[in-house]
């Protein structure tokens, strides 16, 4: 018998994830995370699996994964460091952040430090436009960050210091579900009720505010 990959735990996990869904594929993506929470990357024995749990191919997996940034299908550092260099941030010195980053790290954007600790990546918006410049380390945002703020932000993660607030990259959350999405019955009947009764009285808002523009 072949040995799984995935770790027993993870498989476990995998498994009950897949019966959230009521079609299995829709579980891929997902997979995809708890795979790469596993390795740090989508290592091709894992989309192997994934693909095996949720019955499709391991190209399938392939192309999926490699259409999203979050996921990686080639090896990274365990912190994926990514800086934005949209609009915003570009004004508050984007450009000379990511060079300063290169330098200190000494790879080039699209690389990983021979030691594998650190990837850096550049991205067109992080949505934290208040705090440009911005970037985020394995998805945990830092703003308002200068060359010497980029410098204390690597020394930290060197040292352990940041530890509990940004995990090794993979890793989404540090809390696991424990069902799926649990709403009453009842609730959803109320809320669907009251849908419908707003979207009634703007169609009689919208048709008297026409009968008076046509009689007027």
């Amino acid at each position: 018998m072949t040995q799984s990959h995935l770790a027993p735990e993870v498989m476990a996990r995998a498994r009950d994830i897949v019966a959230l869904y009521p079609h299995p594929r829709s579980a891929l993506i997902p997979l995809c995370h708890l795979a790469q929470e596993q390795d740090g990357w989508l290592r091709p024995e894992a989309m192997a699996e994934i693909a095996e749990l949720v019955g499709i191919t391991p190209a399938e997996v392939l192309g999926t994964a490699s259409f999203y940034d979050m996921l990686h299908t080639e090896e990274v550092g365990t912190y994926v460091v990514t800086l934005c260099t949209n609009i915003a941030c570009m004004l508050r010195g984007a450009y000379e952040l990511l060079h300063h980053a290169e330098e200190s790290l000494g790879i080039r954007t699209g690389s990983t430090t021979a030691d594998g600790v650190f990837t850096l990546e550049d991205a067109e918006c992080l949505a934290d436009c208040g705090r440009a410049p911005c970037l985020q380390v394995n998805h945990r945002f830092f703003g308002d960050v200068s060359p010497e703020g980029f410098d204390k932000i690597v020394d930290d993660l060197r040292a352990g210091r940041l530890a509990d607030e940004v995990p090794h990259h993979g890793t989404l959350v540090r809390t696991e579900r424990d069902g799926g999405l649990r709403v009453e019955a009842e609730t959803i009947t109320a809320e669907r009720r009251a849908t419908a009764a707003a979207m009634a009285e703007r169609a009689a808002t919208a048709a008297a505010a026409s009968e008076a523009k046509a009689n007027g």
